[in-house]
């Protein structure tokens, strides 16, 4: 039996489950992350806080503005300058929560025995990276389908690649968390959460962006059917009509229902706006929308 064909196995296994439907058992893992207590906490991403400012005063600011995190996008690769960026971003009351790794360059469904190399180097450099930090979560796009990768051999080989690098996330206390990107894969919420089912590791856990599936699903559906899978939330918003990229609640996300999905959950931790940056009004706009997106009802 070839890697093709085992994949396909494999994937059509999964999806006997997920034509059950409403049928399908899945297994709660323990939540993860720093929580407020009574609501989620709002974050952004380093790259949206202005670029003529210092590390301490882009720190400075998004709490001015009402951040209470931040998450950095890409590795960095110098030990002592994450420590040095993580302690900071503590100081300013803005810690540093995750790492935005990606894995788009090397994905670890490829085929190509050199790319999976550069994937998994990737990807724990992203892990020690957020340990210096003082993050606790790496986001990974888990799979790439393409022309070339079927859907079941990116389930399978993203599963058996992944699995090399969960006895560091153990040692390290950082997570994995697979997140629902414009990559062919993982097109449902009940396969998403199947998924990350199939790891049985509490160091693999989900990150659902509430703006990605506004094409084909909705974001509150996704957060129910993920739920205490979810390690972070990224917020995003989108108009079908036009396929457009909007600011947050200018787009068709249902908030007030998405509002109601995560308190059902019980999700308390880091929602992260993932736009473009701006000056200090702009920010300041941002964290007061999704202060109205909290305020809602539950």
């Amino acid at each position: 039996m070839n890697e093709r064909t085992a994949g396909r196995r494999e994937f059509l296994k999964a999806a006997a489950v997920i034509a059950a439907g409403a049928s399908l058992s899945v297994k709660p893992l323990p939540s993860r992350g720093q929580t407020s207590g009574d609501r989620p906490l709002k974050a952004c991403q380093f790259n949206m806080l202005p670029g003529n400012l210092s590390d301490a005063e882009k720190f400075a600011l998004a709490r001015r503005c009402g951040f209470e995190g931040i998450e950095v996008a890409g590795v960095i690769e110098d030990p002592a300058k994450a420590k040095e960026l993580g302690a900071l971003a503590r100081q300013a009351g803005t810690p540093i929560h995750s790492v935005c790794f990606g894995g788009w360059h090397a994905p670890l469904s490829d085929p190509r025995p050199e790319t999976i190399e550069k994937g998994l180097a990737g990807l724990e450099a992203a892990m020690r990276s957020a340990k210096a930090l003082g993050a606790d979560v790496v986001l990974l796009v888990p799979a790439v389908v393409t022309e070339e990768v079927g859907y079941g051999e990116a389930y399978s080989r993203s599963q058996q690649n992944i699995r090399t690098l969960l006895p560091l996330a153990t040692e390290l206390k950082v997570t994995i968390a697979v997140e629902n990107v414009w990559n062919k894969f993982l097109l449902s919420p009940v396969e998403f959460a199947h998924y990350v089912d199939e790891f049985d590791h509490p160091r693999l856990r989900a990150y659902v962006d509430v703006g990605n599936m506004i094409l084909f699903g909705y974001a509150q559906d996704w957060v129910r059917t993920v739920g205490k899978r979810i390690v972070r939330i990224h917020l995003k918003d989108f108009k079908r009509e036009g396929s457009q990229w909007t600011n947050l609640l200018d787009g068709d996300v249902n908030w007030a229902q998405v509002r109601k999905a995560l308190a059902e959950i019980g999700y308390r931790s880091y929602m992260t706006t993932e736009l473009g940056g701006g000056d200090e009004a702009y920010l300041t706009d941002l964290a007061g929308r999704i202060d109205k997106m909290i305020a809602m009802p539950t």
